[in-house]
């Protein structure tokens, strides 16, 4: 998709670059092509107008020596019905004029009786533009012929180096069009990549974390219809991993909005340590010891997420945080500055795993993993962030902190 996308934005850029350049090239053509010939019809129509005839209808031809006819270079031609021959020639000329040239211009306009314009090339090579217009007697009839002629190479030189700099940078802006074309079209594309990779994420972590709940509850199933079990057991057993199940759509469901960044913060003050006190008493515990010290402390967050991180720390706390068999002793404490910190005493962080914690696919022993995906996700869309280190009981101590409201605002 990003090739097609940057190809057709260098197509329609060439397009449009090709175009402007074809037109500017045959504008200049024109241009230079229609001053020429206005210049030179301008030349001959001034020595048309010096040519008077005399009572008898006999034209005085001017003393060539003046220099007046040497540059532009004007010859004067003689008419005889079709027959031309040359009368007056500069005496001097800048140009040297092909002869032939000349006469079959000088021609025409005595036989069409109506100015000519015509080109002609030197034995060196270059590039002459004529101008021929007949003067009419007193019969009414073309007595003579004025030509004149221009060299236009230096215009044809100039009109070939424009050509070649507008092709030059045409291809150059294609380029460079094709170049920025592919990086606009990394830039659109980015976000449908983006929302790609967090669809596969989801699908893959939905596949990763429902296989064994799934299975399990197959498992039961089959057990509960061969009658290999007692039922109640059965039931309970099915209820346990049905309840896991819904528990982990949830958070799958939840870690994906967060990551498309589909939950809104409804950002509030609200009193951290009240809300800390609420997850623990919603909390069950069970036999485990959940014990809070906390400080009065306002931030500004989300109450929902909030809560859901919170109680994210503390599930994982009662889970993790102890000896297989022996009920968990967990410490939560909320501080002045925003953080609250979650300590346990099981068995601690496993070197160089402190990290990982926070990543997807990560899970412990019965959980989704999904926990501290979710924590973390939540403390960053806040503006804080969420670590663990080893406590002083030698157990995880995970610190979650939260910017403060900042004092007097109301």
């Amino acid at each position: 998709m990003r090739r097609r996308i940057a190809l057709l934005f260098a197509l329609v850029s060439a397009l449009g670059l090709v175009g402007m350049a074809v037109f500017a090239a045959h504008a200049d053509d024109t241009s230079w092509r229609d001053q020429v010939d206005s210049d030179l019809q301008a030349r001959t129509s001034d020595v048309v107008t010096e040519l008077h005839p005399d009572e008898d209808g006999v034209i005085a031809y001017p003393d060539p020596k003046d220099g007046g006819y040497d540059c532009p270079p004007v010859t004067l031609f003689t008419a005889t019905g079709e027959h031309v021959s040359p009368v007056v020639s500069p005496h001097r000329p800048c140009l040297t004029v092909p002869a032939e040239a000349m006469r079959a211009l000088a021609a025409e306009a005595a036989r069409e009786a109506n100015g000519a314009m015509g080109t002609a090339t030197t034995p060196k090579g270059h590039q002459l533009r004529l101008s021929a217009e007949p003067v009419t007697g007193p019969t009414g009839t073309t007595d003579t012929v004025v030509v004149a002629a221009v060299d236009i190479s230096g215009n044809l030189d100039s009109h070939e180096r424009l050509t070649l700099f507008l092709a030059v940078a045409c291809a150059i802006l294609v380029a460079a069009s094709a170049m920025i074309g592919r990086w606009l079209a990394g830039r659109a594309v980015r976000p449908a990549l983006e929302a790609l990779g967090q669809q596969e994420a989801f699908f893959a972590d939905a596949a990763h974390d429902l296989r064994t709940p799934v299975t399990s509850m197959r498992l039961l199933a089959e057990t509960g219809l061969r009658g290999e079990a007692d039922s109640h057991e059965v039931l309970r057993r099915t209820l346990r991993q049905s309840t896991r199940m819904s528990e982990l759509v949830e958070g799958l469901l939840t870690r994906a909005r967060l990551m498309a960044g589909a939950v809104p913060l409804e950002r509030e003050p609200l009193r951290l340590d009240q809300l800390v006190d609420a997850v623990v008493a919603d909390t069950p515990a069970g036999a485990h010891r959940v014990a809070v010290r906390a400080e009065p402390v306002v931030v500004l967050a989300d109450a929902g997420l909030l809560r859901r991180a919170v109680g994210n720390l503390l599930g994982n706390a009662l889970a993790h945080g102890h000896a297989p068999g022996e009920p968990a002793d967990i410490e939560i404490t909320v501080t002045e500055d925003g953080t609250v910190a979650v300590d346990d005493a099981g068995p601690g962080i496993p070197p160089g795993r402190a990290e990982s914690l926070f990543e997807r696919f990560h899970s412990g022993a019965g959980s989704s993993g999904l926990g501290l995906s979710i924590a973390a996700w939540v403390a960053h869309a806040h503006g804080g962030s969420l670590t663990v280190v080893t406590g002083a009981r030698g157990g995880a101590r995970f610190l979650l902190s939260l910017p403060v409201r900042p004092q007097g605002r109301s």
